[in-house]
């Protein structure tokens, strides 16, 4: 009997999600769900593989050159959803990050476009910068019935926020919040820094023991991960997104991957607050936080930047 692989291993305690927009390696790893965000769908637009949904995205009709951005963002997305069972993320123009009545509408216009098509908003999640604008959005689309998936999530006053606004799924970003450690630390050691110990993984795990401790409904997704260390010291989360070539790693190998997080034994009490936080709490704890704020900066600033090359590609 072959071994089972820690690919196997890992959808066995958690949902695993494909972070990619190309349509081949999404059919080939059978993920449950799919995310996609400016950068990976500018990569896929300008693959030859993936001209002709380009092309049509130029020659539909559209307002502006926007409208023809979103259009093609539902186009890759039906070409995932056909690929996957469950649900595919797909993100409002960064560049509206600090513009909630903005970020609502072009939610709503993405959600339109995707029922043009006969996809359910149940197979759609909208992803939303974690800022206080990005997330007051969410608020207001949640109650209309439209899942919304918070990106660019940094620290535990941005979780507390999207707990409080009911939003469907948050992603913490794993890997960058390793990155900002090792870079400002002082000394480094890789080999203690590994696993449980890295500064990424511990800051998922105290959100997800948190959300576990008040019985908070919204899904936990570990995202942008640097190695397959980081993603078996998460094993039992609600889901992971992965990236390509970490999936290929996983698959190949057959070390095992134990549940690490059970959400019938979350831990004990670390934090108390309520999720209710106010908008001056927020944004001085977001302050206080060198690494959260830099991060979300910085990750607002990529994304507008792809999604100008993406425009300038439709154009």
């Amino acid at each position: 009997m072959l071994a089972m692989t820690a690919l196997q291993a890992l959808s066995a305690v958690t949902t695993v999600v494909a972070d990619t927009a190309d349509l081949d390696l999404v059919a080939r790893y059978r993920a449950q769900d799919a995310t996609t965000n400016p950068s990976l769908i500018l990569r896929a637009a300008r693959d030859p593989r993936f001209a002709a949904l380009v092309q049509r995205a130029r020659q539909q009709p559209a307002a502006d050159v926007q409208e023809r951005m979103d259009r093609l963002l539902v186009a890759f997305g039906v070409e995932i959803l056909q690929r996957v069972p469950g649900r595919v993320s797909t993100e409002v123009d960064a560049r509206l990050s600090f513009d909630t009545a903005a970020t609502v509408q072009r939610a709503q216009r993405l959600i339109a476009l995707y029922a043009a098509h006969g996809v359910p908003r149940q197979r759609v999640l909208i992803k939303i910068a974690s800022t206080w604008e990005g997330i007051a959005a969410a608020r207001q689309l949640q109650q209309e019935g439209i899942g919304c998936n918070l990106t660019l999530l940094f620290s535990f006053a941005q979780a507390r926020a999207c707990a409080a606004a009911q939003v469907q799924l948050i992603s913490p970003f794993v890997g960058r919040i390793t990155d900002w450690h090792r870079q400002h630390a002082d000394q480094w050691d890789e080999a203690a820094m590994r696993g449980a110990a890295d500064p990424g993984v511990r800051a998922l795990r105290r959100i997800w023991r948190y959300y576990k401790q008040q019985g908070i409904a919204t899904e936990i997704m570990g995202a942008s991960f640097r190695n397959t260390e980081q993603i078996a010291a998460l094993a039992g989360c609600d889901l992971l997104t992965i990236a390509p070539p970490l999936l290929d790693a996983l698959a190949a190998s057959t070390l095992p991957v134990p549940r690490q997080l059970d959400p019938a034994h979350p831990g004990a009490v670390e934090d108390t607050l309520p999720p209710q936080i106010g908008e001056a709490e927020f944004r001085a704890a977001l302050h206080a936080d060198r690494m959260a704020s830099d991060k979300l900066a910085e990750g607002v600033r990529l994304f507008a930047a792809d999604t100008d090359a993406l425009l300038d590609l439709l154009r």
